[in-house]
């Protein structure tokens, strides 16, 4: 383990710096080999005009993002389990989009697996991490909300006996951490249609995130969310409009993991949500134009998400992720202040 212990402080922001200077250093090469081999994002054909430009781009910078925050927990946290099942959520949600990317690219559109394709996997992904957070990094089935306020999930729950194992299913919880890893994870990835959006608000809850993981006594958490927050630092050197590169399925899908994951494991759930704010609004957005055409046959938003519908009212990209951003850190600074006010 790099650093001291003794400072957990100085140990999170180092975090921040290794990540983002390991992602900084390996994506040059990995834009060059993407390029080689012509592995670029395919745009959608009914978005905005000015994206068609970008076709071709190089897609799946989330590999090195992800390889940049397993590296730095390697030299610098402790190998706990909450740990590692924080990593594995991220690296198994990174699978899938990685899977997703690869087939957008093979088959050439801009969508790649089904829906239904995405649902199983996140479903195969969201038991096995419940199953472990629940039995072994003593999860508690309760949803706590500022003011003292709690919710106990788990007075539905199953006790198996595996093998001479107990397992606990507290059933209403589970489907809260499935919606609340399937959606994060779904939210990120709406997000992520601008340069520089997705990893600049990623980033910014990552940050805000690390604090709350501090507060709660669990250096190594925070250590794994400063890792993220650098991770997508390095990333955004390239990312910055015009972006050089995207971070793809493969890093929207694996970081909206890694925010749930931390949520679930500080039992700070609801906060979460706050926290990720933005990502919530931009899947509402979506929400509400599907919802209002089919049952109007008429769009709330001139295109949605929502990032593309203030595209459409003539702001510049860059203008729009920059109050994005903004948005995000206001999020973020209300989910930190009711953090503290958590029963």
């Amino acid at each position: 383990m790099l650093g001291n212990p003794a400072y957990p402080t100085y140990q999170v922001f180092l975090a921040i710096f290794i990540s983002a200077v390991i992602a900084g250093l390996i994506m040059p090469l990995w834009i060059r080999f993407l390029k080689k081999d012509g592995i670029g994002q395919q745009i959608r054909a009914d978005g905005p005009q000015s994206h068609l430009v970008k076709a071709g781009t190089p897609t799946m910078g989330g590999v090195i993002i992800l390889l940049a925050v397993v590296l730095t927990c390697f030299i610098m946290a402790k190998p706990t389990i909450d740990l590692m099942l924080a990593v594995g959520a991220m690296l198994a949600t990174g699978a899938l989009g990685l899977f997703d990317d690869v087939t957008k690219v093979v088959q050439k559109r801009s969508l790649g697996l089904t829906p239904a394709g995405k649902m199983i996997g996140l479903t195969l992904i969201v038991c096995v991490f419940f199953v472990i957070a629940v039995n072994y990094c003593d999860v508690a089935p309760v949803i706590r909300f500022p003011g003292g306020f709690s919710i106990d999930l788990g007075i539905l729950t199953t006790t198996l006996t595996i093998s001479g194992m107990t397992i606990d299913i507290p059933w209403l919880y589970l489907v809260f951490v499935f919606l609340l890893l399937a959606g994060m994870s779904n939210a990120v990835n709406l997000t992520d249609g601008l340069d520089g959006l997705a990893g600049g608000t990623v980033m910014i809850s990552m940050i805000v995130m690390a604090a709350v993981c501090f507060v709660c006594h669990d250096a190594n958490l925070a250590i794994f969310c400063a890792a993220c927050a650098g991770g997508c630092i390095g990333f955004l050197w390239f990312n910055a409009y015009p972006a050089q590169i995207f971070m793809g399925d493969t890093g929207s899908l694996a970081l909206g993991g890694a925010l749930a994951a931390v949520a679930v494991l500080t039992n700070t759930e609801v906060v979460s949500l706050v926290v990720g704010g933005l990502f919530i609004t931009e899947t509402l957005s979506v929400m509400i134009q599907v919802a209002s055409f089919k049952a109007t046959g008429k769009r709330v938003f001139l295109m949605a998400p929502i990032h593309h519908h203030f595209e459409k009212k003539g702001w510049a990209e860059t203008k729009v992720v920059i109050r994005f951003w903004i948005v995000s850190a206001a999020f973020g600074a209300l989910g930190l202040a009711l953090f503290f006010q958590l029963g």
